[in-house]
């Protein structure tokens, strides 16, 4: 057990857990958000890679996780640049937003701080002309999607 932990604790320093996520609130239900959102992405002329369903998933195996949508989209004007400072800043690209019900019955769409997330894969910050502008993004996108 002592070994098993200690060989894990290079993976959990280098995981990105210090990521902040960002909550926004909605009174739309998760499709309605999700559909909104994946609407904003395509208006602000980026593409929109794919649609999870995690809520679909968590029926197949006889689990409710209650509706739970995450949309995984991105431009590469806006991500390359991150991505030239560090190469593994593309584990983190594209970006993604999951729009999910909590237990309570409301609905949020969150996402993990570009800068932070990105800091954690670099080793270091990078530049926030780098960072900004998919910061910007999302919170110009969930905000669009939560009105």
């Amino acid at each position: 057990m002592l070994r098993s932990l200690i060989l894990a604790l290079p993976f959990l320093a280098a995981t990105g857990a210090g990521a902040e996520t960002v909550k926004v609130a909605t009174g739309k239900s998760v499709a309605e958000a999700a559909e909104a959102l994946a609407q904003a992405i395509e208006a602000a002329g980026a593409t929109l890679f794919a649609r999870v369903d995690h809520g679909a998933g968590a029926q197949k195996v006889g689990q409710d996780i209650g509706a739970s949508e995450l949309l995984i989209f991105g431009n590469p004007e806006v991500g390359t640049p991150a991505m030239v400072e560090a190469r593994e800043a593309g584990l983190a690209l594209p970006l993604k937003v999951l729009v999910y019900e909590d237990r309570q019955g409301g609905t949020w769409l969150a996402y993990e701080a570009p800068a932070e997330r990105l800091a954690d894969l670099a080793d270091g910050a990078l530049p926030s002309e780098v960072t900004d502008p998919m910061t910007g993004a999302l919170r110009k996108l969930t905000a669009k999607a939560a009105e």
